[in-house]
């Protein structure tokens, strides 16, 4: 027996496996000591900007805000904005706190911001459908270094429409890698869509779960109370005397958001100015309606997307809009309820209204015809194409 079996015979194989152990342990509270010193700046700016929120009042929100910029040297200052973007505190009173913080369009390229105050910043907009179609492009002709370049030395990236990058895999992969760089560098990503990650069936996870590391809002369409207000007052600061009954059909036919309500209004005004018109029920419809038809933008109603379910399906309104359950019947309300929430700006209540409904079970009349297209229902595909273009048809 050799000196080396001769030590090892000292040793039984509990004793080896529990050194094994201890070394194991140590050398894991080693490496995650050595990365918490190395990133210890950057973890604790994340856990002071994540307690920000939980200020009470302005002057415990200054002192999160200094204990924030102070919390690594990278930071070159913290500001609070109020609503019209003026500085109203700075953290470390650099060039960032004078004046106020104006975004203007740079260069020859449309969607390309810059700051007014700070030209050196690059900010970046695109629609998801608009992000899918550059990268298509992009590969065809060689150019995806560009492309990558572009949207990854962004220092605000806002893409609207996400949604419309899900089930896109090429696109998906690049938008990935596009958010961890922008992430890791602390940059600002901001993005809508018309749902939730987590109801983005076709949506990656890994996506998804990114999509979910910042602040979501739910940002609905105006309801129609809301509508109303909004009427009244924008036809008061125009000087426009509108009747109740007026501004009731502008707010059942105009739905989309708070921008396209003010635009009608102004062009409400102009028609007045331009017609010599009174401003009656009968000039409204017809001045509403005119607006739709050269915008190309009309919506269809909820009425007629139900008229033409009804007439695909050979079933009553009544039966539709009622509490029958039988397959056929059931089947036809849950599209017709996934059509108006495709085609229309209607919110999840509002839809429900149309059925005597709950906005709970629109949502799971929407998620369970989402289910069915995506495992491959060729008749459920293609009685909603029909539907639809018998729906388009009309408008």
């Amino acid at each position: 027996m050799n000196k080396l079996e001769k030590i090892l015979s000292k040793w039984n194989f509990k004793k080896i496996a529990a050194w094994y152990l201890i070394l194991a342990v140590v050398a894991g509270l080693a490496c995650v000591g050595t990365v918490g010193f190395i990133y210890r700046e950057r973890l604790n700016f994340a856990w002071q900007y994540s307690r920000l929120e939980e200020a009470k009042d302005e002057s415990a929100l200054k002192t999160a805000v200094d204990k924030t910029a102070s919390a690594s040297a990278d930071v070159v200052d913290v500001l609070i904005l109020d609503g019209g973007n003026q500085v109203t505190y700075s953290a470390k009173n650099s060039e960032f706190a004078s004046g106020t913080l104006e975004l203007v369009k740079s260069g020859s390229e449309k969607k390309y911001l810059t700051s007014a105050e700070h030209p050196d910043a690059v900010f970046q907009y695109v629609k998801g459908e608009e992000f899918a179609n550059e990268l298509i492009l992009a590969i065809r002709n060689g150019t995806t270094a560009e492309f990558k370049e572009k949207y990854r030395q962004a220092d605000l990236l806002a893409v609207d429409d996400i949604q419309f990058i899900a089930g896109k895999e090429s696109t998906q992969e690049e938008f990935f890698h596009t958010f961890n760089k922008l992430y890791e560098e602390h940059k600002q990503i901001v993005m809508t869509s018309d749902r939730k990650p987590s109801d983005m069936l076709t949506l990656e996870d890994r996506l998804k779960t990114r999509f979910e590391w910042g602040l979501l809002a739910d940002i609905q369409p105006p309801d129609y109370e809301t509508r109303m207000a909004i009427l009244k007052n924008k036809a008061k600061n125009l000087g426009l005397n509108l009747s109740d009954d007026v501004c009731n059909y502008i707010a059942i036919n105009v739905t989309n958001n708070v921008r396209q309500i003010e635009g009608t209004v102004k062009k409400i005004l102009a028609y007045r100015d331009l017609n010599n018109m009174p401003l009656d029920l009968p000039n409204i419809s017809r001045a509403i309606d005119d607006m739709f038809k050269s915008e190309g933008n009309a919506l269809p109603t909820p009425s007629l997307i139900i008229s033409q379910v009804c007439k695909f399906y050979s079933i009553d309104e009544v039966l539709l809009r009622g509490t029958q359950k039988n397959k056929g019947t059931a089947e036809a309300r849950q599209i017709a309820m996934y059509l108006i929430r495709k085609l229309t700006n209607l919110s999840l209540p509002d839809i429900g209204k149309e059925f005597a409904r709950d906005h709970s079970t629109v949502l799971y009349a929407i998620r369970k015809v989402e289910v069915a297209l995506k495992n491959g229902d060729t008749t459920m595909q293609n009685n909603i194409r029909d539907i639809t273009a018998n729906i388009n048809s009309c408008l």
